[in-house]
């Protein structure tokens, strides 16, 4: 009984979090009623799938840590982007690529690691969430082109939640603060009935129980552009995997060996490609429930497998899924700004260790940073190039990611000619003349 109770707290921790990305790019890309329950539904399952995967451990995946995998935010912006220009089926052909990319690779990923070391990642994480802001801006207003956009109901509700938020984050601790958004998102939720907006008619239409279905959304298709844009959303997600390995590995008291990244690694891969067929999402290790381990001091992988298996058979319940879907546009814009704001906060933080080591990095952040954001204002920019450059020109986000693992080769991997001294000089003169 203790387990299963410490079991639902990691659930309540992680759930605003699998619910949010779902909602966030179903309600962008046009899903129905339906189709936004079956998403809401397939992603909370596949996110206990991606978690079991984790924990378990064998010769050929698992690092067997007590990790909770979920969606990563910093694919919402990428998969918007996509279904914008490609369509849904693109995501999904982008996301089994980067998931078999990522299977590929787990065994020599520590060697690649050196070619996005933070001052990359950073700038990626960064761009990513300054791209995904007005996206929340337009669903605090009631969404874009809703017909009482920026109305004082919406305006109201939007940063009612926000506030609440922030609220319960700054006189709480502990567990509260750790479902903060959660909680901001119910009490929105119950206020935003008493206005009207609060509509249960798809909770009634959702069925009890549902089976999953391959290619819900369709047959995939590939194009290079939404892949590499994925596949550098997938190295980034490692990268935070590998931080959060090692943070468990500590406080587990585990010497985490090259074998046991790499099965870590490799089920994240196999989560990723789980996640394209059954059109869901790319899955990475969720740091709010290591935080969570910290203070209630418990470790156990019991705890987290049994939190992968309620997630698992809340997944195949619609009827729950559905509920989550009647949280008004306005109320999910406030708890939007709140956690995409968390992402620019993320990627400030890598940031900030590397940008006063040296004035290249600096200059590094200064480009890429600047490219993702006047590519993402100005998708026509590159516009008249060959469709073969345009694969890296496309989005701000590739550009920008692009820009700066080119710009970090050339000022700091690239070996600097050391300037010759006029001492040095002379001597070779006298040497010669003699």
């Amino acid at each position: 009984m203790k387990s299963f109770t410490l079991s639902i707290q990691h659930l309540l921790a992680m759930y605003a979090g699998a619910i949010l990305v779902p909602l966030i790019v179903g309600g962008s890309i046009g899903l129905n009623a339906e189709q936004l329950t079956y998403l809401v539904a397939i992603d909370i399952l596949m996110c206990g799938v991606a978690t079991i995967l984790q924990v378990m451990q064998n010769r050929v995946f698992g690092i067997g840590l007590p990790v909770v995998l979920g969606c990563t935010f910093t694919a919402v912006g990428p998969i918007i982007h996509i279904a914008g220009e490609y369509g849904i089926s693109a995501v999904y052909g982008a996301i089994i690529t980067s998931g078999l990319f990522v299977i590929l690779i787990s065994g020599f990923f520590g060697k690649l690691v050196r070619f996005f070391p933070p001052v990359v990642t950073g700038c990626v994480v960064t761009i990513i969430g300054i791209t995904l802001i007005p996206v929340a801006i337009n669903n605090m207003g009631g969404g874009e082109g809703a017909p009482d956009f920026g109305s004082f109901t919406n305006i109201a509700l939007s940063f009612g939640t926000l506030f609440m938020i922030i609220a319960i984050y700054r006189f709480s601790t502990g567990f509260m603060r750790a479902i903060s958004i959660l909680i901001g998102l119910i009490i929105g939720t119950i206020v935003a009935s008493f206005f009207g907006l609060v509509d249960f008619q798809n909770v009634k239409d959702a069925s009890y129980v549902h089976m999953v279905v391959p290619f819900y959304f369709g047959v995939p298709t590939f194009h290079w552009s939404a892949i590499i844009t994925m596949i550098l959303v997938a190295i980034v997600s490692l990268v935070e995997s590998t931080g959060v390995y090692f943070a468990l590995g500590d406080m587990t008291e585990r010497d985490l060996k090259k074998n046991d990244l790499t099965r870590g690694y490799r089920a994240e891969g196999i989560a990723i490609v789980f996640g394209g067929i059954f059109n869901a999402f790319p899955y990475t290790a969720f740091s709010q429930n290591v935080g969570l381990m910290q203070i209630t001091g418990v470790k156990s992988r019991k705890v987290i497998f049994i939190t992968g298996v309620m997630l698992v058979v809340l997944g195949f319940v619609p009827k729950l899924a559905a509920i989550t879907t009647i949280i008004p546009t306005a109320v999910l814009g406030g708890a939007m700004l709140a956690m995409f704001g968390m992402v620019v906060a993320q990627g400030i933080k890598m940031l900030s260790g590397v940008i006063v080591e040296s004035s290249e990095n600096a200059m590094i952040i200064a480009c890429s940073v600047g490219m993702g954001l006047g590519v993402t204002v100005a998708p026509e920019l590159f516009a008249q190039f060959p469709s073969s450059i345009q694969i890296l020109t496309s989005n701000g986000i590739v550009a920008g990611s692009f820009t700066a693992i080119i710009l970090n080769i050339v000022f700091n991997m690239i070996p600097k000619k050391e300037k010759v001294s006029e001492t040095t000089k002379i001597e070779e003169k006298e040497t010669y003349v003699s």
